[in-house]
């Protein structure tokens, strides 16, 4: 596997980047930019709770980040909160989202 380590404290935030801009790019194919917008506000108040206790016990421990701290977590973890669920109704809809909407016929 790929050591993308080189990026220092940026290694976290480079890996969010470059997967929310999969995301993105699915989610802009597949026409369903709102559904992922609202999914994710719909999922981040839990997500920031689970993230903020998960991380005031230990469960992990972010070593390659920036050090930013937004809202009690680190800049990169808001990241992800949009990231993860973005990629994941990218994927989906790319799959199994309505062609007949994108396509001349329909």
């Amino acid at each position: 596997m790929l050591d993308i380590s080189v990026f220092g404290r940026y290694t976290y935030l480079v890996t969010e980047i470059v997967w929310g801009t999969v995301a993105a790019i699915l989610l802009r194919r597949a026409n369903a930019l709102r559904k992922a917008a609202v999914t994710i506000l719909a999922l981040y108040p839990i997500a920031y709770v689970w993230d903020r206790y998960t991380l005031a016990v230990g469960v992990f421990d972010i070593k390659l980040r920036t050090g930013i701290d937004i809202a009690g977590i680190p800049l990169e973890e808001h990241l992800f909160m949009a990231v993860v669920p973005g990629l994941v109704v990218g994927v989906h809809e790319t799959i199994f989202g309505d062609r007949t909407e994108n396509s001349p016929s329909g």
